[in-house]
């Protein structure tokens, strides 16, 4: 069976090194690119990218050439879902608002049951 459905897990690629969440965002790109379909999950602290104003201030490079928001808005807009970890949002959301680009909230069960599908991989940044 061909593989069609790409899972990115965000767990260590956080806020706190910016560079560490270009290559997940710019693998859900290349995927969509592609025509498959993908999910990204922030999970632990990389939910904090889901929260208003975090990832417009983080930036890929240092050029500072691009920011983490602009990436997840051109992966929203080509059809990536975004989700957050409902564990972690309840570990780390102190009332900020959402961005946009997240598409709605998930968990543990989701990716598990996504690791079940023999058209799917995963992969953890």
């Amino acid at each position: 069976m061909a593989v069609n459905r790409l899972v990115i897990v965000m767990w260590q690629a956080d806020p706190d090194v910016p560079a560490k969440a270009a290559a997940p965002l710019v693998y859900a790109l290349c995927a969509r690119a592609m025509d498959m379909d993908v999910e990204i999950h922030l999970t632990s602290t990389a939910i904090r990218w889901a929260f208003e104003g975090v990832a417009a201030n983080a930036y890929s490079d240092q050029k500072g050439s691009q920011t983490i928001l602009e990436y997840m808005q051109r992966a929203s807009a080509m059809g990536v879902k975004i989700y957050m970890c409902g564990m972690a949002l309840t570990e780390h959301h102190r009332g900020e608002s959402i961005i946009a680009e997240v598409t709605g909230q998930t968990g543990a069960t989701s990716v598990i049951g996504q690791l079940q599908r023999d058209d799917t991989r995963v992969l953890v940044f």
